[in-house]
């Protein structure tokens, strides 16, 4: 099999593009597929059995394209349907919450972790129990911050409004004195600088989708599957609806053009 195939990213629709943006900033040189299912997003406050359907279905879109491997960009699927991309792939997958928790391990000196994130993240506590898997001495403290998807596609990602939102969502996490907190979604990254703006710049921000990528890069490595060409990649962007709104926020999200974007038929919102 060739190391040219590409990696297959999917998210339930625009976040997961920070993702795709840490990939090739490590990885520069591998050829990229990318399905986001925009007709059913968010599926944060959907049930697990429906995101566990819709992880399957997602699968079958990249699988198609004969790719080497399946970065699950989204954490809600991350967090109740891991097993479910696994069996269904037959190639490596990494999710996001796995590498997020590592990275916030090594981070943490007081052992005192926040996680924002969707509330079907949060309520799954993926984060919690794997920062426990990891270190049991580890305290930590969740809170969902619905609000934040919404504002960082309109682009508010230094308004006055998502300040304030940002405050009251973040309160309580600083009540707990947390030393570290985990952006447990991928659309956060756009709202770091306000979110370290309120936490005071004395908490370490773990970006989930960073993380992933410095994993990603390692297992290449490790199973031989880098792509040796140093020709421009192929990035290939794919949706479940009509392209035009993930064109125009993609592109914040990616932090360049995005090209020419397919549409994928047969998924019903």
């Amino acid at each position: 099999m060739s190391n040219s195939r590409p990696i297959g990213v999917f998210d339930s629709g625009i976040g997961g593009l920070t993702v795709v943006r840490a990939l090739t900033h490590h990885l520069p040189h591998e050829n990229i597929v990318y399905f986001g299912d925009t007709a059913r997003v968010p599926y944060g406050p959907k049930s697990s059995q429906v995101v566990r359907e819709y992880a399957a279905q997602d699968t079958d879109v990249l699988l198609e394209h004969d790719v080497k491997m399946i970065v699950i960009a989204c954490n809600t699927v991350s967090a109740v349907a891991l097993d479910v991309v696994q069996k269904r792939a037959k190639v490596p997958v990494v999710g996001v919450i796995q590498p997020g928790a590592e990275a916030a391990a090594r981070a943490t000196t007081r052992k005192r972790v926040g996680i924002i994130g969707t509330i079907g993240t949060v309520n799954s506590n993926a984060y919690v129990n794997a920062l426990r898997q990891i270190e049991p001495g580890i305290q930590a403290f969740s809170q969902a911050c619905p609000l934040f998807v919404p504002l960082a596609e309109e682009g508010w990602t230094d308004h006055k409004a998502t300040e304030l939102i940002a405050k009251e969502y973040l309160f309580p996490l600083t009540l707990e004195k947390i030393d570290t907190l985990i952006l447990g979604c991928t659309h956060y990254p756009l709202l770091a600088t306000i979110i370290g703006k309120v936490l005071h710049q004395s908490v370490t921000l773990i970006d989930s989708g960073e993380a992933t990528a410095v994993t990603v890069k390692r297992l290449l490595d490790e199973k031989n599957m880098r792509n040796a060409s140093k020709l421009k990649p192929n990035l290939q962007f794919n949706v479940s609806d009509v392209p035009h709104r993930f064109t125009e926020v993609g592109e914040r999200f990616l932090g360049q053009k995005l090209g020419r974007v397919h549409r994928v038929a047969g998924f019903a919102a």
